[in-house]
């Protein structure tokens, strides 16, 4: 393994930061849009065209556009994580809160809840295990693909992957090891809270139940 443990430490650290950020700005943006389409039973034709965008869309591609706007350095991936995270997140948010059972709304009105009432103790609820079957698979893409920020100076344990002249066969094979146990640990830690935020008749069924493929997902909706 690798014979200098601080640095890796500190490459596994500023690839976390890096990761987190890109998920945080991805998430404070696709989930509350996501939801608000889906509340409103509007934009599956944005939802469908982003999910395929962001399935098409070449990682290095969008660095490389970042790259002529930030320039070197970390912004310019985590504006690229962000972009490809980002998808993910909003279709099934979208596709989410647009699949909660119509009954449920209409017996919700019943009892003069407001829109907004509705969203938080309905809706947003009910969807809350697609959303976070989303979050997880973002997290795991997003983990994976920050090592391309080496390319472009972004720090993190892509710096080692790269430089391999640098840090030597053992040091690629350490941070490659550490970049794929950190991509495991994000699905676990996700696949824990979708878990918990499923209702118990559905995990007696299996949480497969509620990881829709996005596509089709998206599809059923635009057609309703």
């Amino acid at each position: 393994m690798y014979d200098n443990p601080s640095l890796m430490w500190t490459k596994i650290v500023e690839h976390l930061v890096i990761s987190g950020e890109a998920m945080g700005i991805a998430l404070l943006i696709a989930i509350p849009l996501g939801v608000w389409l889906g509340h409103l039973h509007r934009g599956s034709f944005l939802a469908i065209n982003l999910a395929n965008i962001g399935r098409a869309l070449p990682s290095l591609a969008v660095i490389a556009i970042g790259l002529g706007v930030f320039g070197i350095g970390t912004t310019n991936v985590v504006f690229a994580l962000v972009i490809l995270a980002f998808p993910l997140m909003l279709t099934n948010a979208y596709v989410g809160v647009d699949g909660v059972d119509p009954d449920a709304i209409e017996a919700a009105r019943g009892m003069g809840m407001r829109p907004h009432q509705i969203v938080l103790k309905i809706e947003l609820p009910l969807a809350l295990p697609l959303i976070f079957a989303g979050i997880k698979t973002a997290a795991v893409y997003v983990v994976a693909t920050a090592t391309l920020g080496g390319v472009v100076g972004g720090g993190g344990l892509g710096d080692i992957i790269v430089n391999q002249a640098s840090y030597f066969l053992k040091g690629v094979i350490a941070a490659s090891i550490a970049v794929a146990v950190l991509a495991f640990a994000a699905s676990f830690a996700f696949g824990l809270l979708q878990w918990a935020v499923t209702p118990r008749g559905l995990r007696r069924r299996g949480i497969e139940m509620i990881e829709l493929d996005v596509s089709t997902g998206v599809a059923e909706a635009a057609t309703t």
